[in-house]
């Protein structure tokens, strides 16, 4: 890249960082939701959301040259095919992710401390940073779980949704708030569901979800054993962040009935960094990574596998944990795929 193509693309780098700043700001005052009414001079917008003019003003000006918003003088508008992004409750709404990617800064000093001292940052040391910022991460999950789980995903498995109609038992290993499984239990009233995870917090908001085919547990995916066996395993983006994952493949393995399936959605790229270079999600993913995947683990003393531990580690880990059987379908989502594991 030329000095002044770099210069450019550094430049891009920190606009981007600077709106995702303020896609925050707007989420947190209601301003979003103020400009999704209609266009708008900013003395109407900053009195629809109950602020002042002039933040409200100088906050559009980014919005307006950050393409989020349109300008046609006096008015600003948030165009209905931007609004989907940044509102509502459907798959399409990425303000989760945003508002999570601001909320790692605060943990900064802590990841290059551990740059230079080794161990990591643990989970817990996220939590008021989140809140601050009023992130939930897992309310972009819980829109794709509504809108893709079993026609998208389920779907994608030959043989599997007709499984599930006839009734199976099914455990769902970092289950977190259950909403995959609240989903799932709607729609195959005939199966049973049960959901693991390690945070006892997130399970107890999980058993909140009153399904006559839907249970919760708090538990290691590590210790895990199962007496019946399961016929159905799934695991959502939740594998490479295990501590020891290839105790959890293995103990995934030995939970499965001789004829079972373990559906496992995990990040889609290569093992090898250099043939995910141009993919344009790799860059993201990677910071990702680094910041919450990579060391949450290191802090537990685990793997830290990271979310870019990619598809030839993946099948090498599933293989050595006795899945012989192993396709990798696509996803209704760019940055996943599915891995169809069976003895």
């Amino acid at each position: 890249m030329e000095a002044e193509d770099f210069a450019a693309h550094l430049t891009a780098t920190m606009t981007g960082s600077a709106l995702t700043m303020l896609i925050g700001v707007g989420h947190r005052t209601g301003l979003f939701e103020a400009a999704a009414r209609g266009r708008a001079t900013s003395a109407e917008l900053a009195e629809r959301a109950g602020l002042q003019e002039r933040y409200v003003r100088e906050w559009l000006g980014a919005m307006v040259t950050g393409g989020i918003f349109t300008y046609a003088e006096p008015h600003y508008t948030f165009p209905p095919e931007h609004a989907r992004f940044l509102l509502g409750e459907t798959a399409s709404n990425m303000m989760s992710s945003l508002l999570t990617l601001s909320a790692f800064t605060g943990i900064l000093p802590d990841l290059e401390r551990a740059f230079a001292e080794g161990g990591g940052v643990p989970r817990s040391a996220y939590g008021p940073y989140l809140e601050t910022l009023g992130a939930k991460p897992g309310d972009s999950w819980k829109h794709i779980y509504r809108e893709h789980l079993v026609d998208g995903f389920f779907g994608a498995v030959p043989g599997l949704t007709d499984r599930l109609t006839a009734g199976a038992r099914v455990l769902d290993l970092g289950c977190g708030t259950g909403n995959a499984i609240a989903v799932a239990a709607r729609a195959f009233p005939a199966s049973r569901f049960t959901g693991l995870d390690i945070n006892p917090n997130v399970v107890e908001q999980a058993r909140g979800i009153d399904l006559p085919n839907a249970g919760f547990a708090v538990g290691d995916a590590a210790e895990l054993s199962a007496d019946p066996p399961y016929d159905v395993i799934t695991a959502f983006d939740a594998v490479h962040d295990q501590d020891r994952p290839d105790v959890v493949l293995r103990r995934v393995r030995g939970a499965l009935a001789p004829d079972g399936l373990f559906f496992m959605v995990d990040t889609d790229f290569s093992s090898d960094v250099a043939a995910n270079v141009g993919n344009p999600l790799a860059a993201l993913t990677y910071s990702i990574s680094l910041m919450y995947c990579t060391t949450t683990s290191l802090a537990e003393g685990g793997a830290a596998l990271g979310a870019m531990w990619g598809r030839e580690k993946a099948r090498q880990m599933l293989a050595d944990a006795g899945f012989r059987h192993v396709d990798v379908l696509d996803s209704p989502r760019p940055q996943n795929c599915i891995y169809v594991c069976r003895p």
